[in-house]
């Protein structure tokens, strides 16, 4: 099966070189049939590959009359505007089967689902369809998501489904459970990351408490992130992390909704962050590896785009020949498995491509890669005797090119930098939070004190003089929803020190309802207004003043905003929990899978070349 989509490619290749249009005379006559100029042909190209003649002349049949096919199509297109859409199935749908789906582009993402679910025999909830690298949106029609005709779908299904009559009603119900559960398992991450990119962004987390997703550079300390892309980029990590997760878990079809989701967010970042990290090139990769897993690499036109991308971004972050990268952690040797990985999609991406020569090249590299980063059992059972984890000894060895001594010196210098960086940048957040809660005791809302606080670079006394230069602007803009709420009448006391200041009785009683009893607040606002409010707090006071200070639905709301709560705490810790611990996680792959694809592809070449000598 391999050998002839890679004879497939070769043919197509050869016939755009030589511009040859077999839909057309001589290839076909006025029939639409195949005349004998196609035959020779094939013998002609059964030459210049060694291949048996009727072989090549089959698949040119075939390319000839897929050819026809798709002319038709399109006149149908220009005529009744009706598009035609080729659906690429999971892998056990597959059967020889015609994959071409007729549709209006005017229709919705709903029905076209609907469609495809009736064409083929899926259950319409438990499939989604990605087209133009993204997921389709059911509510929108199909021009609107940029679907045109003769565009790729393909289809990913949430369960196994493969209708069997002799399956009972429990097995069935448990089946459509589980896809029901992995629908929700989406929908969470979503939600999940969302809070998280909040929480994140605006600098509100417990250091001491709550991690979240941070970025860094090689040496592993936080990248200073513009706050226009700080969200963005704390979702794309956050979804490429959930991504990674299900890749580990081999559960590829809820793996590229994320992995796709995160590259959209990484292309709202600039690019000067982008050239950075590695972040980006690691999840072209990641993408690439998923659509081969879901058997779907030879449909897609970006699969080469996306591995391009990937060694350009590497180049750029680590260096020529890894120099930069070295200069940086003192060796290369853990990334190398990247590396490996690229090329090793290289060369699948060729082969399926009819270059062989390219594919040969790209797989060697990946074996001779694979062979050099191979871990000898013996070393790494001495590294784990010695209370290492098993992630740390493969890293360590692959570091310190294998030497068992080495390796544990390394391991044990990473993980005091290590130590002492978290240290270092926890402290950074931990006194920036103390800020915020410094001035939110002086009764600024959370939301105006972070803003002040990064409009003046992080210094406490800079913060409060722009917060009392306008509090009026600070107040009322900057509230917190949460404290936005009817507080007690002023007390007496705090009445007394304004109008003992000079003011009037009214004009303190109105500030100091509006400023909750803040008695600065309510004074320097008083103070840079003649003695009275401004127009737009004096609204605000008048408001708080007929609101009754509880009400019936205060109360009944409570086990409802409760339960909101419990709902997204779980959602954040589910995403946390695929977080990984060691910040070089991404690095570290036992290559098993990698082995057993390299040997494969390999086979594959070796047997197309045994062919072409035999023949």
């Amino acid at each position: 099966m391999e050998q002839k989509k890679y004879l497939q490619a070769k043919l197509t290749q050869f016939l755009r070189e030589d511009r040859i249009q077999l839909w057309k005379p001589p290839y076909t006559d006025e029939n639409k049939e195949a005349s004998l100029a196609l035959t020779d042909l094939a013998k002609k190209y059964a030459d210049k590959l060694k291949c048996h003649g009727n072989e090549v002349e089959k698949i040119l049949e075939e390319i000839r009359c897929k050819a026809i096919e798709r002319g038709t199509r399109n006149e149908n297109f220009k005529t009744k505007g009706i598009a035609t859409i080729e659906v690429f199935l999971p892998r056990q749908r597959r059967k020889d089967r015609n994959t071409l789906l007729e549709t209006r582009l005017h229709v919705s993402g709903k029905e076209l689902r609907s469609k495809i679910a009736e064409t083929f025999g899926f259950q319409e909830n438990y499939i989604k369809i990605i087209i133009n690298k993204k997921q389709l949106q059911l509510g929108k029609s199909l021009e609107e998501q940029g679907v045109t005709h003769n565009v790729k779908a393909m289809v990913l299904e949430l369960k196994q489904s493969e209708e069997d009559a002799r399956k009972s009603f429990q097995v069935e119900e448990e089946e459509q459970n589980e896809a029901r559960l992995e629908e929700q398992t989406i929908a969470r991450t979503r939600r999940g990351l969302e809070i998280l990119a909040e929480r994140a962004a605006e600098m509100v987390v417990d250091p001491e408490t709550t991690p979240y997703l941070d970025i860094a550079n090689q040496t592993g300390r936080s990248i200073k992130i513009p706050p226009s892309e700080k969200k963005a980029l704390m979702l794309a990590m956050g979804y490429h992390e959930k991504g990674r997760a299900f890749l580990k878990r081999k559960q590829y079809e809820l793996a590229l909704p994320c992995l796709l989701d995160a590259d959209k967010y990484f292309c709202e970042c600039g690019t000067e962050l982008l050239d950075t990290v590695d972040n980006y090139a690691v999840l072209q990769l990641d993408t690439v590896w998923c659509y081969f897993h879901l058997g779907q690499l030879e449909c897609l036109d970006d699969a080469e785009k996306k591995l391009n991308s990937a060694q350009k971004c590497f180049k750029k972050c680590y260096g020529e020949n890894h120099q930069r990268l070295v200069n940086i952690k003192g060796n290369c040797g853990k990334e190398k498995v990247l590396f490996l990985r690229l090329y090793l999609l290289q060369g699948i991406r060729n082969y399926h491509s009819g270059n062989g020569e390219e594919a040969c090249e790209y797989l060697n590299k990946a074996h001779r890669l694979f062979t050099e980063l191979c871990i000898d059992p013996s070393k790494f059972h001495s590294l784990l005797q010695l209370g290492f984890t098993a992630q740390e000894a493969r890293l360590g060895l692959r570091a310190c090119d294998g030497n068992v001594d080495h390796a544990a010196a390394h391991i044990t210098h990473r993980r005091e930098e290590l130590a002492q960086i978290r240290k270092e940048e926890q402290e950074k957040r931990k006194r920036r939070l103390e800020s915020v809660n410094v001035l939110k005791t002086m009764g600024y809302s959370t939301h105006a004190a972070r803003h002040a606080l990064r409009q003046a670079r992080g210094d406490l006394d800079e913060a409060l003089k722009t917060l009392l230069s306008n509090p009026q602007r600070w107040w009322l803009n900057n509230s917190d929803p949460e404290t936005n709420h009817h507080q007690e009448s002023p007390s007496q006391e705090n009445i007394d020190q304004l109008v003992y200041m000079g003011f009037d009785t009214g004009a303190a009683t109105a500030a100091l309802r509006v400023f909750r009893g803040n008695v600065q607040l309510a004074a320097q606002t008083l103070a840079l207004n003649g003695g009275s409010l401004p127009s737009d707090l004096q609204l605000v006071a008048e408001d708080s003043s007929s609101t009754p200070s509880t009400s019936p639905s205060d109360s009944a709301g409570t086990s409802s905003a409760s339960t909101d709560e419990d709902m997204e705490t779980e959602a954040v810790n589910e995403i946390l929990d695929d977080i990984p611990e060691h910040e070089e996680d991404y690095l570290d792959s036992t290559l098993e899978d990698e082995e057993i694809i390299i040997a494969k592809y390999l086979s594959y070449v070796e047997n197309t070349k045994s062919a072409t000598k035999k023949n």
